[in-house]
């Protein structure tokens, strides 16, 4: 008997661009996706979101700062308070912190120039809902394309982010936007909700040069599944 596959719901912004090449990894890897339109005010019935990459509403203002708003996020932080296990990629991690669910801010790359390659990343943590598929220290592959990918965060933010061992993710190396500390990849306080600026969706199949990507999005599918049969 087949493992059930959880539905996934990606949500779909004006502007984004890679809704559907993340559907489309999330079900090589056993999920049935649904895309779900920025102005829906419910979530179906799922056992996880991502917010996919690209650059919602136009990236006017700000990375992010407009998409906070749409209805279908407020689903999502209802969603997120209620256990539900989150994962933002690319303009899905500025979403998540703009609208306050993932601590500091995303700002224009310190090139001041778009970045699009491979980076090695590091793994920090993977005894979280997300990284249980990876080893702590080790190097992935997974490329970056974005403008606004320089994490940031004041010492008093940056400190409690160590002390609390949120960051689960860093650029090893190769710093591609001048992210303080190396920041690639973060987790909320209750570990159920994660952002990074690589593109895991991008780095699942192996004529694309890796599948470290792969990694990631299975501990979401993982944790979907389990949501899913947990009991009523």
């Amino acid at each position: 008997m087949s493992e059930p596959r959880p539905r996934v719901a990606v949500l779909v912004f004006p502007g984004s661009n890679d809704d559907r090449d993340a559907a489309l990894a999330l079900e090589g890897l056993g999920a049935e996706p649904v895309l779900v339109w920025h102005a829906d005010r419910e979530l179906p019935q799922v056992g996880g979101v991502v917010l996919p990459g690209g650059f919602s509403y136009g990236d006017y203002l700000r990375a992010g700062a407009i998409a906070r708003f749409a209805p279908a996020m407020q689903a999502v932080a209802d969603f997120a308070r209620e256990g539900g296990f989150v994962l933002g990629i690319c303009n899905g991690f500025q979403i998540l912190c703009e609208a306050g669910l993932l601590p500091g801010v995303l700002r224009p790359n310190e090139s001041l120039s778009f970045v699009c390659r491979d980076v090695q990343l590091r793994v920090e943590r993977a005894d979280t809902s997300f990284l249980t598929h990876c080893d702590v220290g080790q190097r992935l592959t997974i490329p970056v394309k974005h403008g606004e990918g320089c994490f940031f965060a004041d010492p008093e933010l940056l400190s409690e982010l160590e002390e609390t061992r949120q960051i689960v993710l860093r650029y090893d190396a190769d710093n591609p936007n001048g992210s303080i500390d190396d920041i690639a990849g973060l987790i909320n306080a209750d570990g159920n909700v994660m952002g990074l600026m690589p593109h895991p969706e991008h780095a699942v199949d192996p004529l694309l040069g890796s599948t470290d990507g792969a990694l990631i999005l299975r501990g979401l599918v993982d944790r979907a599944r389990e949501r899913l049969l947990a009991p009523a």
